[in-house]
C-alpha cells in the first residue's frame, strides 16, 4: 500500500502508506519494560489503528475513549495532582478489559480479535506510542488516481434504473460500498473504497447555489483517508469514478453547496484538505491543532464530522479535542474565512434541525448536545444529555406536548434524550429536554421519516449479545417503546444503523457479522414501516453496517 513516498526516521526509510498510520519503530526493549517482537509490535499497531485510535487517539491520549498513554498525570484546579495509564492496570487487567468490554460504552473485542491479538495488545498499550508523520498538499496530490474523466461523464442515467432511490451501503471491513436498488432489492455492485468507509456523503439540495442533479456524486472517506468519488449514473462496473488520499487517518466528508468542492477532515494528521469535486485535485490544506476551549494547546486536535450548511455557503467542521465547531466559508478559497465557535468537548457527530438552520452535534465527553446557529455563526445553546451521546445521522419529529423535537442514542447508558428545537414556533421547549426513554442498552443510531409514526433505536454497544442484536421503536405520539425485534440471533453478529426509503414505508436495519466480517454473510433486513414486520432480507454483504438513500439524503430528510 506504499503511495511511493519514503519518510525518514533513526536513519531508516519507510513507504508512506497505510502501515505508515502509527509509525515503524517499536518503542526501546529494556527488560524492565514491555517488549513485543517486532513482527507483534507492527501487527499490533496496525490493528490499534483499526480498531482503537478513532475513540482513543492515534498518540492514545484519549477523547471518546480513555487515556491509553503507560504513564499520565492530571492536575486539577485545586492543585491536586492524579496519576495513571496503562502500566499501572498491567496486562492482565488490560486483557480482560479488551476481551470483555465495559459497561462504559467500551464493546467486547473477544469477538473481533483472537486470544494472542487481545495478549500483544495489551503489551502494546503498555509501551510508548510512536509518533505518525505529515501529509503535505504534493503528497496528496500524487496518491489521485482517474478511473473515468470528467469529459466522459454521461447526460442521463445508462442504467434506467430509479436512482434516487438506490442506497449506498458501507461494506465496513473489506472496504466496498454496495449500491442496492431500493426498488428491486438487488446489490448492483461492490465498490472499492478505503478501509472501513466511515461516512458517505452527497451533493445535496442548497438554498444558494445547489449541484445539478443533487445525490448523483457520493464520496466516501475511509479510515485509511482514502476519498472516493461515486457516479450513480454510470453503469454499475464504472461507478467509482476517481479518488484521493488525504491523511493516514480520517472520518468524514462534505460537498459544498454547489457541488465545486469536497472537504474531507483528517484524525492524523489532524487538518482539512479541500479538493476539486469535478476532478479530485487537492486545492487546499488546513491545519486543526491548536488552543482548546479550557486554554490548553492540543496537538491531536482531530476532525470528527463534517456538514454542509444548508442555506449558508460553508461547512462544520467539528475539531473533536478543541470542543470547537468551525464554520468555513468556501466562497474564496484564497482567502479562507474561519469562524471558530467555542462549544464542548469531544465533538463527534450531528444533524440539523428541519429547518437546516441550527447544527446539534455530539459532545461527548461533556454529556451534551451542542446546538449551533449557522446564521449568525455562534453557539445557540448546550442540552445536557445522559452519558456519551451519539446521535448518528439523528431524528427529528414532532411531539404532541413539545412541537418540534430531536433525539439522541447514547454510547454510555441505555437512553434515548429528546429535546425541542423550535426556537421560534415553541420558544418555552426549544433546546431543553423533552423526556428520556430508557432502553435495554446503549446504542449508535437513532432514525425516522417525516411519514413514519416511530422512531427507531439500536443497542449495539451493549455487551450481551441478545440486546446487541435487537433494536427498539419507540412510539413519536407516547414516547414509549412499543416494540423490541432481534434481528439475528447469530453469535458474533449485531443490529446497527437504520435507514428509510425514500418515501418512507420502508426500514432497512444492518445484521452487522463483526465475527467473520470479511464473509458475504452480512444482511439488511427490511421492515414494512407501517405494521412493523419484517418483509425482507438482503443477503450477500460484507460487514454491513451504515446505509444512505440517495432521495433522504440529498434532501436532507431526517
Amino acid at each position: 500500500m506504499s503511495l511511493g513516498i519514503s519518510y525518514h526516521t533513526t536513519g531508516r526509510a519507510f513507504g508512506v502508506g497505510l502501515a505508515m498510520l502509527l509509525g515503524s519503530v517499536a518503542a526501546p526493549a529494556f527488560a524492565e519494560e514491555p517488549t513485543l517482537s517486532e513482527e507483534a509490535f507492527e501487527r499490533s499497531k496496525q490493528l490499534y489503528f483499526e480498531q482503537c485510535a478513532g475513540c482513543h487517539g492515534v498518540l492514545r491520549k484519549g477523547a471518546t475513549g480513555k487515556n491509553l498513554e503507560p504513564h499520565w498525570k492530571k492536575t486539577a484546579a485545586d492543585g491536586t495532582v492524579t496519576e495513571g495509564g496503562t502500566l499501572k492496570l498491567g496486562q492482565e487487567r488490560l486483557e480482560k478489559i479488551i476481551a470483555w468490554g465495559t459497561e462504559g460504552g467500551m464493546n467486547n473485542f473477544s469477538d473481533i480479535m483472537t486470544e494472542e491479538e487481545i495478549r500483544d495488545m495489551a503489551t502494546y498499550i503498555m509501551m510508548e506510542p510512536p509518533k505518525p508523520p505529515e501529509m503535505s498538499l504534493e503528497q496528496m496530490k500524487a496518491t489521485r488516481k482517474v478511473y473515468v474523466e470528467p469529459k466522459d461523464y454521461p447526460t442521463e442515467p445508462l442504467h434506467g434504473r430509479n436512482w434516487e432511490n438506490f442506497f449506498v451501503v458501507i461494506e465496513r471491513d473489506v472496504g466496498k460500498v454496495a449500491i442496492i436498488d431500493g426498488d428491486t432489492k438487488e446489490v448492483l455492485t461492490h465498490i472499492p473504497t478505503g478501509y472501513a468507509v466511515h461516512v458517505i456523503k452527497a451533493s445535496e439540495h442548497h438554498s444558494i447555489s445547489e449541484p445539478e442533479h443533487p445525490g448523483r456524486f457520493w464520496y466516501t472517506m475511509g479510515r485509511d483517508g482514502k476519498m472516493t468519488k461515486i457516479d450513480l449514473w454510470q453503469t454499475p462496473d464504472k461507478m467509482l469514478v476517481s479518488e484521493v488520499k488525504i491523511a493516514y487517518d480520517a472520518r468524514d466528508v462534505a460537498v459544498s453547496g454547489d457541488g465545486k468542492y469536497v472537504i474531507g477532515g483528517g484524525y492524523w494528521p489532524p487538518h482539512f484538505a479541500i479538493v476539486d469535486a469535478e476532478t479530485m485535485e487537492p486545492l487546499k490544506v488546513v491545519s486543526t491543532r491548536g488552543v482548546n476551549v479550557d486554554g490548553d494547546y492540543v496537538e491531536e486536535s482531530r476532525v470528527a464530522a463534517i456538514y454542509t450548511t444548508p442555506h449558508e455557503p460553508t461547512w462544520l467542521v467539528a475539531v473533536k479535542e478543541l470542543g470547537q465547531i468551525w464554520q468555513v466559508d468556501y466562497s474564496d478559497l484564497d482567502n479562507l474565512r474561519i469562524d471558530k465557535i467555542d462549544t464542548a468537548k469531544f465533538l463527534h457527530d450531528g444533524f440539523f434541525d428541519p429547518t437546516g438552520r441550527y447544527f446539534q452535534i455530539a459532545a461527548n465527553a461533556s454529556n451534551k448536545m451542542v446546538v449551533v446557529d449557522t446564521k449568525e455563526r455562534k453557539l445557540e445553546a448546550l442540552i445536557d444529555t445522559a452519558a456519551l451521546p451519539h446521535p448518528g445521522p439523528g431524528a427529528n419529529w414532532n411531539d404532541p406536548n413539545c412541537g418540534p423535537v430531536a433525539g439522541t442514542t447514547h454510547l454510555g447508558v441505555g437512553t434515548v434524550t429528546v429535546w425541542g428545537n423550535d426556537p421560534e414556533g415553541h420558544p418555552d421547549q426549544a433546546w431543553k429536554v423533552c423526556y428520556e426513554t430508557e432502553t435495554d442498552g446503549p446504542g449508535l443510531f437513532i432514525r425516522t421519516h417525516p411519514n413514519s409514526k416511530y422512531v427507531w433505536a439500536d443497542q449495539t454497544k451493549h455487551p450481551e449479545p441478545e440486546i446487541q442484536q435487537s433494536v427498539q421503536v419507540i412510539d413519536k405520539e407516547t414516547g414509549e417503546i412499543v416494540k423490541t425485534i432481534q434481528i439475528t440471533e447469530e453469535e458474533g453478529n449485531a443490529a446497527v444503523h437504520f435507514e428509510f426509503n425514500a418515501d418512507g414505508t420502508e426500514v432497512w436495519v444492518s445484521k452487522w457479522n463483526l465475527a467473520d466480517s470479511k464473509e458475504p454473510n452480512g444482511q439488511i433486513v427490511i421492515f414494512d414501516a407501517e405494521t412493523l414486520e419484517e418483509i425482507g432480507r438482503i443477503d450477500g454483504l460484507y460487514a454491513p453496517t451504515g446505509k444512505f438513500n440517495v432521495y433522504n439524503r440529498s434532501n436532507h430528510v431526517t
